[in-house]
């Protein structure tokens, strides 16, 4: 494909992502999938980025899939093989971030239906405009949010409320989806804000964020025993690294740390 559907800029550590089909509101067809997979893969290999911020360009975040272009594309002719982990290729678009060692924030502006939605759910934070248009709609085509949607979804918000969010395939403004839990904060400039917080968030140890991260993803179900044993092996290894002395050094110094990556 010569058109970029993914862009990609890397400064000081935050990585700025855009899906870039503006034309179509960042309708996501086959290449675009393909390329957000791929993005998510870049970023899980690289040390330099310890923040990443998903946005999209023009009036959308996404309004989800481009049912026309991808009713023929054999990738949706079996969704069972597990491409990505524990993720076929449209679970993994979402998914994806929520798995990626770093954090993850969402800017969301115009629509999030559909798959944009459950992409911007994988984000471990979501800013988002009040009058945003948000939506989990599959039920509306006689089908299921199956791009990860079900799961990120549980613990997010109460679960009475998801059952409705999904059963109905009501549309939300960004007010009310802050209100029920689906977005974090509500911003009229909702990327800039992300980009604020991204940064703040690149200035700490990469060391403990990603330590951070692993224990935030653990599954829900592990006992209490097997947390705190998790806490504990992920702190023994902080406190013997060079990051961990760089911050102590600094605070003694009453300067900014220089963290490695």
């Amino acid at each position: 494909m010569s058109e970029q559907r993914v862009l990609m800029t890397v400064t000081d550590g935050v990585a700025d992502v855009r899906l870039n089909r503006p034309d179509k509101l960042n309708a996501i067809d086959e290449a675009q999938f393909r390329a957000i997979a791929d993005t998510i893969a870049n970023i899980a290999a690289r040390r330099d980025i310890r923040c990443v911020v998903l946005s999209g360009e023009g009036r959308a975040f996404s309004v989800g899939v481009d049912l026309d272009s991808l009713a023929n594309a054999p990738a949706l002719r079996d969704l069972m093989p597990r491409t990505h982990g524990a993720a076929n290729l449209f679970q993994q678009c979402a998914w994806g971030w929520r798995t990626l060692p770093v954090p993850v924030i969402a800017a969301v502006h115009g629509y999030a239906f559909g798959a944009g939605c459950q992409m911007m759910l994988g984000a471990d934070i979501r800013f988002c405009a009040p009058d945003t248009d948000i939506s989990v709609m599959e039920m509306r085509w006689g089908l299921i949010p199956d791009v990860a949607g079900t799961a990120l979804l549980r613990g997010l918000v109460r679960e009475d409320r998801l059952r409705e969010i999904i059963f109905t395939g009501r549309r939300y403004t960004g007010t009310e989806a802050f209100e029920i839990g689906l977005v974090t904060h509500q911003a009229a400039a909702p990327h800039a804000e992300a980009m604020a917080m991204a940064r703040a968030i690149a200035d700490s140890s990469p060391d403990a964020m990603r330590a951070a991260k692993r224990l935030l993803n653990l599954p829900w179900a592990i006992s209490d025993g097997d947390l705190l044993l998790a806490e504990s092996r992920e702190q023994e290894v902080l406190l013997a690294s060079d990051n961990h002395a760089e911050a102590v050094r600094a605070g003694r110094d009453k300067r900014a740390p220089i963290f490695k990556n």
